[in-house]
């Protein structure tokens, strides 16, 4: 065999489990995963349930996302918007809009983005009519916060501010970290798989937590193992499959492979190693047969992760899981300039997705047992950036978030009320929701939900006890309220 024993593992083994199993935080920071795995001292959940992340990347606009409809001026209604935004070309016409009512503000309508809906040439309805059949609610105002605060209170400092405000990359991490006074080293996710793993999946094949976009914060936690996989476009018998065996001395490589796995000479780390690679050849052999989904698929980056994770769900069984989280990313929403464009494609593929992704959950009988949800770093300025055709939006804080499924309390906007009493900012540069406080003020709303209190209530439906609340989330004692309420 021409390559040496220590090459021949770092092209095999290291194939495997580098490019299969690990996470960001590489093999050697998981030398410990599995020693430090607690004994199971609860039966594994009778029933199934799953969480899927959808990160909107770049910054995602949600005041072009979900706009008043109505005319009451107490509630800024759609004359606000319109005045903020129709000068420069950024504001979407009434009648285009999709209407929804939200009980909340007393039935008053607002609407969602055109896009969001049934369009032309698609085989699929979008999320849009799934609201009124109440699978789908909005968080509105939602963002990164230490504590609650008002607009007195961050203009006199009198309340620590998120760390590094209006940072794509401190504002994503905080997002995905769930938590916001300093950079988190692991994301709740992680946390999650950390606390639970061991007592949901005992005898699971894969990692609680898949990432479908390579590696991420969201899924990395302190002991248990994540992984990440491809999308679709590779069948999912061949995500784990070891490199390097062909030829014609594959049969003698898998011998010195296997020879190899032996060699740990009781070192911890290498044991760890050992245990990792077993675990992906394992969950290969598994894999080996599946049943591909029934639902048609959009053949988008967005839609083929979600087609891969609706592959794995359907094979949950033979994999011996009860609980997982799923990650997966749409970019783009770094919308600077040409966003009407740019928002006509992205919610687009958004909708589409999570519409045929929600319609092959309901064909398993597992509609309300998988909820999807959405979250970008920040919110956009009220204020466009720019006219015209190329108009669009700057770096904000508060912005909207999508839940999706059938355990979700659809039909309605929640989040902790603002100024005027609604969950839905005063929609005024300058004004009472308003981080911004001089005379360029652009309209970047201060949140009044954060992201402890929309992720907390995800993981409670998920099975986190209250106990371990604040293991996941440091600091949501600084929260009176985790339960916003969207799911039942």
């Amino acid at each position: 065999m021409g390559d040496s024993r220590r090459d021949f593992l770092k092209k095999t083994g290291c194939a495997l489990t580098g490019a299969a199993l690990a996470t960001q935080m590489g093999l050697l920071g998981r030398m410990s995963a599995f020693a430090q795995r607690a004994p199971k001292s609860t039966a594994p959940p009778s029933d199934y349930r799953a969480l899927v992340c959808i990160y909107l990347n770049g910054g995602n606009d949600g005041d072009n996302m979900v706009v008043p409809l109505h005319s009451d001026s107490s509630l800024s209604g759609y004359p606000y918007y319109s005045a903020a935004r129709t000068s420069k070309g950024l504001a979407l016409a009434q009648n285009t809009l999709l209407p929804i009512s939200v009980p909340r503000v007393g039935n008053l309508s607002y609407g969602l983005h055109p896009a969001l809906g049934q369009f032309s040439g698609s085989a699929n309805n979008g999320i849009y009519e799934l609201y009124a059949q109440g699978r789908l609610a909005v968080v509105s105002n939602l963002g990164p916060l230490v504590a609650p605060m008002n607009r007195t209170q961050f203009i006199n400092n009198t309340i620590k501010k998120p760390y590094q405000l209006f940072s794509h990359l401190d504002q994503q991490n905080q997002y995905l970290g769930g938590r916001s006074d300093t950079t988190p080293l692991t994301g709740w996710a992680g946390r999650i798989a950390d606390i639970r793993a061991t007592y949901d999946n005992p005898n699971g094949l894969i990692p609680m937590v898949t990432s479908l976009n390579g590696s991420s914060l969201y899924i990395s936690g302190q002991s248990e193992t994540a992984h990440a996989i491809e999308p679709a476009w590779t069948d999912l018998n061949n995500v784990l499959q070891p490199r390097g065996f062909w030829g014609s001395n594959a049969a003698s490589k898998w011998t010195a492979f296997n020879g190899l796995r032996t060699e740990t000479g009781g070192m911890e780390m290498l044991e760890a190693a050992k245990h990792m690679v077993d675990q992906a050849m394992v969950a290969n052999q598994a894999l080996q047969s599946y049943q591909d989904v029934t639902v048609s698929f959009p053949r988008t980056h967005l839609g083929m992760q979600l087609k891969q994770a609706a592959r794995l769900i359907k094979k949950r069984t033979d994999l011996n899981i009860t609980r997982q989280i799923f990650f997966v990313s749409l970019g783009g929403f770094d919308t600077h300039n040409g966003q009407l464009d740019q928002h006509v494609t992205l919610f687009q593929d958004l909708s589409q997705s999570m519409r045929a992704f929600y319609d092959e959950m309901t064909l398993l009988g597992l509609s309300d047992k998988v909820t999807q949800f959405t979250v970008s770093e920040f919110g956009r300025t009220l204020d466009p950036a720019g006219s015209g055709a190329n108009v669009g939006t700057d770096h904000g804080w508060g912005g909207y978030s999508f839940i999706l499924g059938g355990g979700v309390a659809g039909a309605n906007v929640y989040g902790i009320n603002t100024s005027n009493g609604t969950p839905f900012p005063t929609l005024v540069s300058n004004g009472p929701d308003d981080a911004d406080s001089w005379s360029g003020a652009r309209g970047r709303w201060i949140p009044t939900s954060s992201i402890e209190q929309y992720a907390a209530t995800l993981a409670r439906w998920f099975g986190v006890p209250e106990t371990s609340m604040a293991s996941v989330f440091p600091n949501i004692a600084n929260f009176s309220q985790t339960n916003l309420g969207f799911m039942n």
